[in-house]
């Protein structure tokens, strides 16, 4: 097994194929845990529920919350399951050789991600575009990408900037934009209560970063309205 994963870490193309910029390192054992130790990590979580439940003045042995505890670990774990991926394995080798040397954009990806603030959800959509240098990456490979960072708590602004990263590290291009739109649910229903309130961030790497030309571009492109 340890040989298995010194052979990938020599193979893959990603300097960091753990996510680049990992949250912390302790949650590298959620990636390697076993399906016993998963199963206890669920247990401990549903404990935890229960008492949370108990601390909010409700009673977690009613006939509507008894099963709540395991629902919601269940959730929980599944909502932040972009721990248990390897952004080597999410590229999967596709990255191909195309002589194609102007902007390739993929817009509107939905995603969905939770504060690590308050641990409430934060939705919006992200738009990704990068110009290739010799290398193309496979186009659902940038939503997974999105995918796999926004499963993980979260801040808006290291989710836009660990997306432009990686796509950097994968194929190389001359350069990578993100802009993501959001609304926080910890803005509209709690603190200020700002329904409507939209969160706008950017990463310009490489050419979109020196390049005015090349940045209006791409806003413009991610702004115009579909034909499909």
């Amino acid at each position: 097994m340890i040989q298995d994963e010194e052979e990938r870490e020599v193979q893959s193309p990603i300097p960091d194929q753990y996510g680049l910029g990992w949250p912390a390192k302790s949650t590298l054992s959620r990636l390697h845990s076993t399906a016993e130790e998963r199963l206890e990590r669920e247990a401990k979580l549903a404990g935890a529920v229960r008492t949370l439940l108990e601390c909010i003045g409700e009673d977690p042995d009613r006939e509507g919350l008894q099963r709540t505890p395991a629902r919601y670990a269940q959730a929980l774990m599944w909502m932040t399951r972009g721990y248990e991926e390897r952004l080597s394995d999410v590229i999967n080798d596709a990255i191909f050789a195309e002589d194609h040397d102007e902007m390739v954009i993929v817009r509107d990806i939905d995603v969905f991600s939770l504060c690590e603030h308050h641990l409430v959800p934060f939705t919006g959509k992200i738009s990704i575009g990068y110009i290739p240098n010799k290398l193309v990456l496979g186009l659902s490979k940038l939503a997974r990408i999105a995918e796999t960072f926004s499963r993980r708590l979260q801040v808006q602004e290291r989710l836009t900037r660990q997306i432009a990263i990686a796509v950097q590290e994968a194929v190389k291009p001359r350069g990578v934009a993100v802009v993501m739109e959001a609304t926080h649910l910890c803005m509209t229903m709690r603190g200020v209560q700002k329904p409507g309130a939209i969160t706008v961030t950017s990463t310009m790497l490489g050419a979109f970063r020196t390049n005015q030309k090349t940045r209006e571009e791409f806003l413009t492109l991610i702004r115009s309205q579909s034909r499909i």
